[in-house]
């Protein structure tokens, strides 16, 4: 096939660019073989391109397999068109074509569209499939358009040390080059909605590392969008770093960016994350468009705060609005109902999910059901749940249902969760310090010198508790007895202090949290060091005396932690809210938002 340069601006192909319906577009194509044109290649490019928008898939390909001899340019241009209107079949049989061709070998314009059409689930192993072929075909390095394709690919497959091996390849990222390395860390920062559905517990360091991203993208002048920022307001919601994500919120402001729907989530779940629930609240009432994914934000907000009967208000608006839930929303409103214990609005909404909603029950859905029954003491009902489920429990089932029974002193279901534990999570510390701590406050030493032995077998190792504070900006990590703060001497005389303080107000330490059969003394010293208690007293010393206290700890907060921040809050007159591993604790004036009821 021969193309000369007049034909670009030929008459004809002018016309092909207007062409807006089917009529008048075979109209084009009639002229198109009346001329000759068809005989070149760029005019078959664009009436493929057309034509893959306007007719269907079969009257394309027969405009394709008329033309003798297609370069591999038209395979590509073909391809790419394909991609894009998720044709992926009819592109890799385009694919498959230049492979068995004689002359024809794939190039750096062919990988990008094939790895865009492996963006579905079922087409991922066809992708990693695909990255052998580049390895066979293209020459290294690898343009800035493969490197990117590999990196999106990889980056929707959930590889997140790929993703950053190729991103660490490509010398100039483009703007969606940083988007991608950003919103593949994101996706697997925050874990799938569980029995506590609150969504807390993803990787810290992968939160960090979105904000080091966004740092290295600015140093690049790199502009965001607003894919970057919905990236970086979610690691920043995750890390409850509330003064970054008020930054962003701002620029957002600055550069008169949409508040679409997909910012506006982002920022009522850093609000709502941060313990800023009001202003989650009225950035919701701004939205001018609010979709499931904003309600589904705004409610967990309310329900990770412990306000169930505002949560379930919310649920009744949105239907009214004519949205539909889903998964998700079943889950969080059943979530809420159980850290009210609103039992009977939790059963009736889990009765409800296929009668009324026309979805089927997921295993999240059971587990939150018996995490909601177990947290009312209604053990024997949960445990029935076992044989009537038509899912088979996993891990976080059997975990509420161990939770459910040390809360409420059953050893008979806690020690039969914790088998099923041991098979399916039997490197999982937490499984063993839960019954741990149900032997310890029976007094039952041997029993916890047994489960120790048998992590210390296992080489199982307790998950240590952390705390995060912000100060100024700055987030400051503690752990159970952390020494290695600039300021420990300071903070360890507050912690004195403190515990001076609790004394004087009658506190008794509650020992039996300890592991060990000690002595209480010794008990009462490695309480008095968790994480929690070294961050409130930093916070103490470095922030100003009228400011909240904001904590976020990596696990459920302990009983003993529970009733001394009441009392610290009293003590020194000072709001803290602590986010634990499941939901949001508010103290103030001696009290909790929990009412103990967590």
């Amino acid at each position: 096939m021969k193309s000369i340069s007049p034909i670009f601006n030929h008459p004809i192909i002018q016309l092909l660019q207007q062409c807006k319906t089917l009529y008048t577009f075979k109209q084009v194509h009639a002229q198109m073989i009346a001329t000759g044109l068809i005989l070149h290649t760029y005019p078959v490019s664009r009436i493929l391109l057309l034509s893959s928008t306007l007719a269907t898939l079969s009257y394309t390909l027969t405009i394709f397999n008329q033309v003798r001899n297609p370069t591999i340019f038209l395979f590509n241009t073909l391809i790419s068109s394909f991609s894009q209107k998720e044709y992926t079949h009819a592109a890799f049989s385009l694919y498959t074509t230049i492979l068995a061709h004689p002359t024809l070998k794939p190039n750096n314009y062919t990988y990008p569209s094939l790895f865009k059409a492996c963006g579905s689930y079922q087409w991922l192993k066809h992708g990693r499939a695909l990255h052998t072929h580049v390895l066979k075909f293209l020459d290294t390095p690898y343009d800035n358009f493969v490197q990117a394709s590999l990196l999106n690919f990889y980056s929707r497959c959930g590889k997140v040390g790929i993703s950053r091996y190729f991103f660490d390849q490509i010398i100039e990222p483009d703007l969606a080059s940083w988007n991608s390395i950003l919103s593949s860390y994101m996706r697997n920062t925050t874990v799938p909605f569980s029995a506590n559905a609150s969504n807390f517990g993803g990787s810290t360091s992968l939160s960090m590392e979105v904000l080091n991203l966004f740092s290295r993208m600015q140093q690049s002048l790199v502009k965001p969008s607003e894919v970057t920022l919905v990236a970086l307001i979610s690691a920043c919601a995750e890390l409850g770093a509330l003064n970054q994500g008020i930054w962003a919120h701002a620029y957002v402001i600055r550069n008169h960016l949409n508040l679409n729907r997909f910012i506006g989530t982002a920022l009522i779940t850093l609000y709502a994350n941060c313990g800023y629930l009001n202003f989650a609240s009225l950035l919701f009432d701004q939205l001018l468009q609010k979709d499931i994914f904003c309600y589904n934000a705004m409610i967990r907000g309310l329900a990770i705060h412990g306000h169930g009967h505002e949560a379930l208000d919310l649920f009744k608006k949105m239907r009214k609005e004519g949205l539909g839930p889903d998964d998700v929303t079943i889950l969080i409103i059943i979530y809420a109902c159980s850290h009210v214990g609103l039992v009977d609005e939790g059963c009736k909404l889990f009765e409800a999910i296929k009668s009324d909603y026309g979805l089927e029950p997921k295993l999240e859905h059971y587990c939150c059901l018996v995490d909601l029954l177990g947290r009312a003491g209604q053990l024997k009902e949960a445990e029935k749940l076992v044989g009537t489920m038509p899912l088979k429990p996993n891990a976080i089932f059997w975990r509420s249902l161990l939770g459910a029974a040390r809360v409420h002193g059953n050893l008979e279901i806690g020690e039969l969760a914790l088998q099923h534990l041991v098979q399916l999570e039997p490197e999982t510390s937490g499984n063993y310090v839960l019954l741990s701590n149900m032997y310890a406050h029976m007094n039952r030493w041997d029993d916890v010198k047994r489960l120790r032995k048998l992590m210390k077998d296992h080489c199982i190792d307790k998950m240590p508790g952390s705390s995060m504070v912000e100060i100024d900006g700055a987030m400051h990590e503690f752990l159970t007895g952390d020494k290695t703060h600039p300021r420990a001497k300071e903070i360890y005389l507050k912690v004195e202090e403190m515990n001076r303080r609790l004394q004087e107000c009658g506190h008794q330490p509650r020992t039996r949290e300890a592991l060990f059969d000690i002595e209480e003394e010794e008990k009462e010293d490695s309480l008095s060091y968790h994480s929690e208690r070294l961050a409130i007293a930093f916070a103490l010393i470095a922030s100003e005396s009228s400011s909240s206290i904001r904590i976020i700890k990596n696990l459920r907060v302990c009983s003993d932690c529970h009733s001394t921040t009441k009392l610290l809050s009293s003590v020194y007159n000072r709001e803290i809210i602590v986010r634990d591993r499941t939901r949001f604790h508010h103290f103030r004036d001696g009290a909790c938002s929990c009412l103990d009821y967590w």
